[in-house]
């Protein structure tokens, strides 16, 4: 046995034994009680980095815990392998989507594996490869014909450089985020998901998941944004009484309505489009708006803009009012009913637009009726008593509203509804590199699905990305298909699904594999739902929320028997490092220097923690010599070049050190800031578990104190990986390991020695079984049981008695639990520092409370 750990040598000759006995592979039919543990699957955008590893090293040692608890364990592992980066790679570096993203599967794979990660790496996939994207076509299909998919003309966010629909969270700052093109709004025909059809059942079924984060339920529900009001219509001025419903608006606080002073539409209003078509300056607005913010948030902190348009409306509760009609940057098209009323007095909004453009603020809320002709400095959006509202002076906000609904539904111009925030789910993407959506169009009978036979629907690979837009349109052959029905020559859908589509179903795909079917059901739910999920909290709406919402949608058309595809979630902190840069004057070009108003500017580079060398209090560029600048602590990116490849410091530290360091650093759910330090620490402690594991049996002798740490370590431990508690695991497994250093040899410390091996093994996986096997031991570690505690020495044989003399603490003694009163009472006046106070007087009266304190009164 040598003096030292080597992992170089041990590592990879343990993960080959794992993989030649199939150690972690997963059997759907096994009769134990069955575990799924799965982290979100990452990207495979080049290599890992330590947000990875710290991510899958928690999932791997509740995972490996689980089967040391006997349980059968699903713990897979794929790739999230579509989207745009691989098309700019392809831009770029002049490589096809799939080369590029195949390469970085084998790269990322490799990485993995050298964590020792108890993966089933039987059921790996990859969402670009169609034995999984030609199940998602037969999904697609399914909610298709179920009518949970639907076509229609909408606004998108358009990147008029890359040619594509961005998602809101790849606009920055009204901006592509890979172009840098102001992004404007587009309207296109685009497929949809009916998620808001389920917006009630995932609203209410957030109460359920109570092995979820608070705030990742919470910003789910402010996502689904549910709100009660009054939905109701305005008509126009120059319309005849009854003719129709001109202007639909949704408010959720109709005991304003007489606080009303304009009516805004948005851009994209079927009026406002009417009337641009007739009227130039209004044209010219609605282009303008167009380049604006894209998101609700942007639109929520622009500058109010506003074009009258010289139209009226009727206010509904008063035929002599008329409301000017204005159009307005700030009302979204695809946000309720795309017009609002603006109650300048009640609303921060309504008020900068009022305010700007010199619109009636109208008090309709105060604190009381004494209050009603105060002024209105600021918008005051909180409830009150109604005050300048005709019949509805007096009542209370709430009850206010009440009487207006009632009203509105007993006249027939509106009705109380429920509106949600959350918007139907636009899956259609402009590119290439995505799942072929499984749609002919045909000029005769409109959208046609493609006949399942025919699926999957492969992506074509001779395709060049030449220049900007979706090279689908452009392929010579591949769009262009005989129509199904009937025969007409037809061309199918270019667009590709949204990546989130590829990621709302794998974990059913992961458990359940036919080749003629994407899951057989059945067998997904012997396994799901997800015992514990574990991911970014950034994923906490978006991805979350869809994989939800398409688990429901299975459900609903049968393919499925539950609802929520996660029962526990746990979105662990990000990786950290400093950032490090170089300042640099250069000299511009001459069309540059106008720009910065100089011929020389200060360039910012960043510089890897590889190339960086502190010497002293000054951080030295390796390759240089120069003083590089020490910037904030940030999340690991390879922007910022802040990353630290987990290669390196395996080669230098090994695995488990690595291992052990992600998890007992910091709780879990905090960031943990990377340090060489913090790995060194880890590396030694390696090196501890394996001098301890080294030492010859002893084989005799009792310690009674190293027993009751070991069985309460036990305990400790087995509870902390259980409530992903890893940190409190470790310090746990620190004091019993400076224990058992301490102890005298014994059988006992033997067996402490013993099981300490078995609590390391799911955190420090290699070493266990390295020092398991030179100690004799039969088996894999990996295959051992999960060690017993036993209650009765969790629970202290000692307690500490506080003695008193006339209620004064005057000493404390150690003594047996449950000493009888007698007992207690002598241990108590035998004491000598109770007979230094007693003086020799005997007691009037001695008072025992058992097991925590004696009081003498004299």
């Amino acid at each position: 046995m040598s003096d030292r750990f080597d992992p170089a040598q041990t590592d990879p000759r343990w993960q080959q034994r794992w993989a030649q006995a199939d150690s972690f592979r997963a059997d759907s039919n096994s009769a134990k009680p069955k575990s799924y543990v799965l982290e979100m699957f990452p990207y495979p955008s080049g290599r890992i980095h330590m947000g990875h590893v710290r991510n899958y090293a928690m999932g791997d040692v509740l995972a490996r815990y689980r089967r040391m608890q006997g349980h059968e364990v699903l713990h897979p592992m794929g790739w999230d392998a579509f989207g745009m980066p691989a098309e700019n790679a392809a831009i770029e570096q002049q490589v096809h989507p799939g080369a590029w993203t195949r390469q970085n599967i084998a790269t990322m794979r490799g990485q993995l594996q050298r964590l020792g990660l108890a993966i089933d790496w039987s059921r790996e996939l990859a969402t670009c490869e169609p034995d999984y994207y030609g199940h998602e076509q037969a999904l697609f299909l399914d909610l298709l014909e179920a009518g949970l998919v639907y076509r229609k003309e909408s606004e998108v966010n358009w990147d008029p450089v890359d040619m594509t629909v961005l998602a809101n969270e790849q606009v920055i700052d009204g901006k592509g985020w890979r172009s840098g093109a102001p992004v404007t709004r587009k309207k296109l025909n685009q497929w949809f998901l009916k998620i808001t059809d389920f917006a009630e059942e995932l609203l209410a079924g957030l109460e359920t998941l109570d092995q979820w984060p608070d705030k990742v339920r919470l910003m789910q529900a402010n996502w689904i944004g549910r709100s009660e009001g009054l939905q109701f219509c305005f008509r126009l001025a120059d319309s005849p009484p009854g003719g129709g419903c001109d202007i639909e608006v949704f408010t959720t606080r109709p005991d304003t309505i007489f606080g009303a002073s304009f009516v805004a539409i948005s851009p994209g209003h079927p009026l406002a489009e009417a009337l641009a078509a007739e009227r130039p300056e209004i044209a010219e607005f609605i282009a303008e708006c167009a380049k604006g913010g894209t998101t609700a948030a942007e639109i929520e902190t622009a500058e109010k803009r506003g074009l009258a348009t010289g139209l009226e409306v009727v206010h509904p509760l008063d035929p002599s009012w008329r409301l000017p009609v204005w159009i307005a940057n700030f009302v979204l098209v695809d946000y309720g009913t795309g017009a609002l009323f603006g109650v300048p007095a009640h609303d921060a909004r309504d008020f900068e637009f009022a305010t700007k453009y010199k619109l009636p603020i109208r008090r309709v809320v105060a604190a009381n009726a004494e209050a009603a002709g105060e002024p209105v400095v600021e918008a005051e959006t909180g409830a009150g008593i109604a005050v300048n509202s005709q019949f509805l002076d007096g009542m209370t906000s709430a009850a206010a509203s009440a009487e207006v609904v009632k009203r509105a539904e007993a006249a027939g111009w509106g009705s109380g509804k429920v509106q949600y925030r959350l918007r139907d789910w636009g899956v259609s993407r402009q590119r290439y590199w995505g799942t072929p959506i499984p749609i002919i169009h045909c000029a005769a009978c409109g959208p046609v699905p493609l006949p399942r036979d025919q699926l999957p629907l492969v992506l074509p690979e001779d395709v060049a990305f030449d220049r900007p837009g979706n090279p689908l349109d452009r392929h010579p052959s591949w769009s262009k298909v005989d129509c199904p029905k009937c025969g007409a020559v037809a061309r199918r859908e270019t667009d590709t699904l949204d990546t989130f589509v590829d990621s709302s179903w794998y974990f059913i795909r992961f458990a359940s594999q036919p080749g003629d079917s994407p899951f057989d059901r059945a067998e997904a739910e012997q396994w799901l739902p997800v015992g514990q999920y574990i991911g970014g909290v950034e994923h906490a709406i978006l991805h979350l929320l869809y994989a939800r919402f398409w688990t429901r949608a299975l459900q609903r058309i049968g393919r499925i028997g539950f609802a929520e595809p996660f029962a526990g979630l746990f979105t662990q902190g990000m990786v950290t490092h400093e950032t490090y840069q170089t300042r640099e004057t250069v000299k511009l070009k001459p069309n540059e220097e106008s720009f910065f108003q100089s011929p020389t500017a200060i360039e910012l580079n960043w510089v890897s923690p590889d190339d960086v060398e502190k010497v002293g209090n000054k951080a030295i560029q390796r390759t240089t010599g120069f003083e590089v600048h020490v910037g904030r602590v940030e999340k690991m990116s390879k922007s910022k070049k802040n990353v630290v490849d987990p290669d390196a410091i395996i080669d230098r530290y090994g695995a488990d050190a690595v291992r052990w360091f992600m998890l007992s650093d910091s709780p879990p759910e905090r960031d943990l800031e990377w340090s060489i330090g913090g790995i060194e620490g880890a590396a030694r402690f390696v090196q501890r578990v394996w001098r301890l594991a080294r030492q010859p049996v002893a084989g005799s002798g009792d310690d009674r104190d190293l027993e009751r740490r070991l069985h309460r370590t036990i305990a400790a431990v087995g509870e902390a990986i259980d409530g992903l508690q890893f940190n409190k695991a470790v310090a746990s497994i620190y004091e019993l390991t400076s224990a058992i250093e301490k102890a005298a040899p014994s059988a006992i410390r033997d067996t402490a020695i013993r099981t300490l091996l078995l609590l390391v093994a799911p955190m420090a996986p290699h070493l266990a079984e390295e020092a398991w096997a030179a100690r004799g031991e039969s088996g894999l570690i990996a295959d051992a049981d999960w060690p017993a505690h036993e209650a009765a020495l969790l629970v202290d044989d000692e307690v500490t008695l506080a003695i008193q003399v006339n209620g004064k603490l005057r000493d404390t003694l150690a003594a047996p639990r449950g000493l009888d009163r007698a007992a207690a009472e002598a241990l108590a006046l035998a004491s000598p520092k109770v007979q230094a106070q007693l003086g020799g007087a005997t007691p009037r009266k001695v008072i025992v409370v058992p097991d925590r304190l004696v009081n003498i009164v004299a």
